[in-house]
């Protein structure tokens, strides 16, 4: 059942999202993209989720008042975690609330970065002419002013009337020692990348103010590679098997990016040349495709890369339209199926310098965890299938308008949806809500099997018992009836959606466990689960444990939600050089696990197929 929604802005990110009412807070903010700091788990004992609502705000509860003051919390100042939504408002949300301001960077919409050690430099001089008593050679005259620098051959035949007819002033592009071109006037404050998370399912781009550290535009899409298969292994099997395979997966990533270049480039009202650089973090077999490298060594044991290391080349080798002589940067990788996406989890959140037992597990269609403990990082790559992205479930889409992001049982269903327009679908985080709420109600019976009719529990409300339906493809569950929906057909969880999520979930989670007991450690040893991951807008805690997820005896102050920090490393390169040489060191420590050849990892994956025994979580 479809309830009214309330419209929440958040301030000063200004991203407004409609959620349904008793909403807490720091599920909205989830919603609108931005990840609250929550070390205590969301109990409401620390204090670091403070937001100020500007006009509707709850009666504050126990936790709170302990925590502000009574005149503060008459100015609507509420923790996320703990205050649920009244009706429609505006939240202001400090910066220091935001989870990434607690990492190493600021990966929150709306925060700045620290752009001083960006690759890309700009400096405006005015040269003295050359005279009888300075007759120097224009370049060298340059130099004078800037230092020693490359020199490219093309721009140099340009240099000499350029500097002539602009009175030898004008701005020297500069990066690392090189000079990328010489411009017009004064345009210091014209320097902006693009950083791309290159997901299996999704693509995520940020247009980044170099001047600012500020974002300028953001854009998503549907990776197009999905058309030829919608996993990594259809897609090394057609670079294979077609002699023009590569060569169309190459075009269909590069297309689509150049489509979201114009489209960020358009809404920062930024022209394309003045991106000088566009950084790109993903999975080993996306970064391959990208670069038009041959994955096929990755279809095959020993599963090797054709290169770990970092790649900087000119832009337009790689078809890539921005400023003629920009560059690309693309992440180094572990080997195998550990990619740059994981790289940039390890840069961004930490990990190699974490004080306690600490777990990142990244969820997509390729499920990635990393294990850090005593000073070492394992980590591990899990074929979890797409089912997280809306994709192999019968009306799944990704988390874009009319998808239904949560679900909550009463005596009927309630769902909220994207966009606050009628539903046609449900995304990742619903799948998980959905089936955690079959599971406690015995519809879903461990073993993964959808009941109906006589096999249904006594005392269900007749709202949500009638939703259990016979369909010729089997058993479904009504989520939102034909009425209701923008498709006028229903909205259904199937049998084989089930099997879906069964399969996904139990690939990360007997992941995590052979990991564990690689390193020596049981879940309840780990200080910090953190989760990230593009899939959705946000994932329940209590949900994530009750299909198995994550391990079921792990307190909920100890899960962590950190966003999309393949993207969020990506940006973090296009921003510092020393990022850069640190994900380089990164990938080298950290230890690859082949699960396919641990003797117990099918073991564990049979049994993390079943979903947990009824009873909540810790």
């Amino acid at each position: 059942m479809r309830e009214k929604e309330i419209a929440v802005k958040f301030e000063p990110q200004g991203k407004t999202v409609f959620v349904l009412k008793s909403t807490k807070i720091i599920e909205a903010a989830a919603r609108a993209g931005i990840t609250l700091d929550t070390p205590c788990g969301g109990q409401g004992t620390c204090g670091k989720c403070r937001v100020r609502l500007l006009d509707v705000a709850c009666e504050p509860g126990e936790r709170e008042r302990a925590v502000f003051t009574p005149k503060e919390l008459t100015d609507g100042f509420r923790l996320a975690c703990q205050s649920e939504l009244c009706g429609p408002t505006t939240i202001e949300v400090p910066e220091t609330s935001v989870l990434a301001s607690s990492f190493q960077i600021l990966a929150g919409e709306g925060h700045a970065l620290d752009v001083s050690d960006a690759a890309i430099r700009k400096r405006y001089v005015e040269l003295p002419k050359p005279s009888r008593d300075d007759p120097v050679a224009d370049m060298d005259r340059l130099a004078r002013e800037l230092g020693p620098f490359e020199e490219d051959l093309a721009l140099l035949r340009e240099m000499p009337g350029r500097l002539r007819a602009w009175g030898f002033s004008g701005t020297a592009v500069l990066t690392d020692h090189c000079l990328m071109d010489f411009e017009q006037g004064n345009t210091e404050s014209e320097r902006f990348a693009i950083a791309f998370d290159i997901g299996t399912s999704t693509l995520v781009g940020i247009l980044l103010d170099l001047t600012t550290g500020r974002e300028r535009a953001s854009v998503s899409r549907i990776n197009p590679q999905t058309s030829f298969g919608d996993d990594v292994l259809s897609r090394i099997s057609l670079a294979r098997e077609d002699p023009e395979g590569l060569e169309k997966l190459h075009a269909a990533i590069c297309d689509e990016v150049n489509d979201m270049v114009r489209e960020l480039t358009r809404a920062g009202n930024v022209a394309p040349e003045n991106v000088y650089e566009i950084t790109f973090a993903g999975n080993t077999t996306m970064q391959h495709l990208l670069e038009g490298v041959d994955p096929g060594a990755l279809g095959e044991v020993p599963f090797a890369p054709a290169q770990a290391n970092s790649l900087l080349a000119p832009a337009p080798e790689l078809g890539l339209h921005i400023h003629p002589r920009g560059r690309a940067y693309v992440f180094p990788i572990i080997g195998g199926f550990l990619g740059g996406d994981t790289v940039a989890g390890i840069l961004v959140a930490g990990l190699a310098d974490a004080a306690k037992p600490t777990v990142l597990v990244d969820i997509g269609t390729n499920g990635e965890i990393v294990v850090a403990h005593d000073g070492r990082m394992v980590a591990a790559s899990t074929a979890a299938g797409p089912a997280f992205e809306g994709a192999r479930i019968a009306h799944g889409m990704r988390a874009t308008a009319g998808a239904i992001e949560k679900v909550m049982f009463n005596e009927d269903v309630r769902i909220n949806v994207v966009g606050n327009v009628e539903p046609a679908g449900l995304c990742g985080s619903a799948l998980i809500d959905l089936t955690a709420e079959l599971l406690r109600h015995g519809i879903v019976a461990s073993q993964g099997l959808l009941l109906t009719g006589d096999q249904l529990p006594p005392g269900l409300p007749p709202g949500i018992r009638e939703r259990v339906i016979e369909t010729e493809q089997g058993p479904a569950f009504v989520l939102a009836h034909g009425e209701e929906t923008a498709t006028q057909a229903p909205v259904l969880l199937t049998q084989k959606d089930i099997r879906e999520l069964q399969l996904a979930a139990g690939a990360i989670r007997a992941g995590i466990a052979i990991l564990l007991r690689r390193v020596g450690l049981e879940a309840t040893d780990v200080d910090r689960f953190l989760i990230a991951g593009g899939f959705g807008n946000f994932i329940r805690r209590s949900n994530a444990q009750r299909i198995g997820l994550l391990p079921a005896d792990v307190e909920h102050r100890r899960i962590a939600f950190v966003g999309n920090t393949s993207l969020a490393g990506a940006r973090l390169a296009a921003a510092s050089q020393g990022a850069r040489r640190r994900a380089e060191e990164l990938a080298r420590q950290t230890q690859r696990i082949d699960l396919s050849l641990d003797q117990d990892f099918q073991a564990e994956y049979m049994t993390a197929m079943f979903f947990p025994d009824a009873g909540e979580p810790a």
